[in-house]
């Protein structure tokens, strides 16, 4: 399984997840994620507001901090390239699950808080808005992402 491409996008790097069912056999609700390389090995739970125990991490939480861990190196790279001290930037990343109100499924939002102390925001808006067309997860936020579903043997 290799993720779509299309022209000239090469992969760097690709993470490989296996997400299963666990005991109710619903792996938002009980199942167990695990990368190919075993660095990451978590049991999956849904939040109690959709009816979960939340006794473990949800998918939102999982998505929120790699956007915010992307977002925050991509800042990083930037502010250094400006002469700006990385070190206390700190980004929140707040991701909503919600109905879709057209189609009866489920839609993600999702939001950034940056905090950098001692840089104004009038320093600090162009460099977030740099950050924002490099980001890899911005982008893909502001303009979606190409996802093939494929059934494998």
């Amino acid at each position: 399984m290799a993720p779509a491409m299309n022209g000239a996008f090469q992969p760097i790097y690709t993470a490989r997840v296996t997400v299963s069912g666990g005991g109710s056999a619903h792996g938002r609700a009980t199942g167990r994620a695990r990368s190919a390389d075993g660095a990451l090995d978590l049991d999956l739970r849904a939040p109690e507001e959709l009816g979960g125990d939340a006794a473990g991490p949800d998918p939102e939480q999982l998505f929120a901090a790699g956007f915010a861990a992307s977002f925050h190196g991509v800042l990083g790279l930037v502010a250094r390239r400006h002469g700006l001290d990385p070190a206390p930037i700190t980004v929140e990343a707040a991701v909503a699950v919600g109905r879709d109100p057209a189609g009866g499924g489920y839609l993600l939002r999702a939001a950034l808080a940056v905090r950098w102390p001692g840089v104004g925001r009038e320093t600090a808006a162009p460099l977030l808005a740099e950050a924002a067309g490099l980001c890899p997860y911005a982008s893909m936020t502001r303009q979606g992402i190409p996802a093939a579903i494929d059934l494998v043997p």
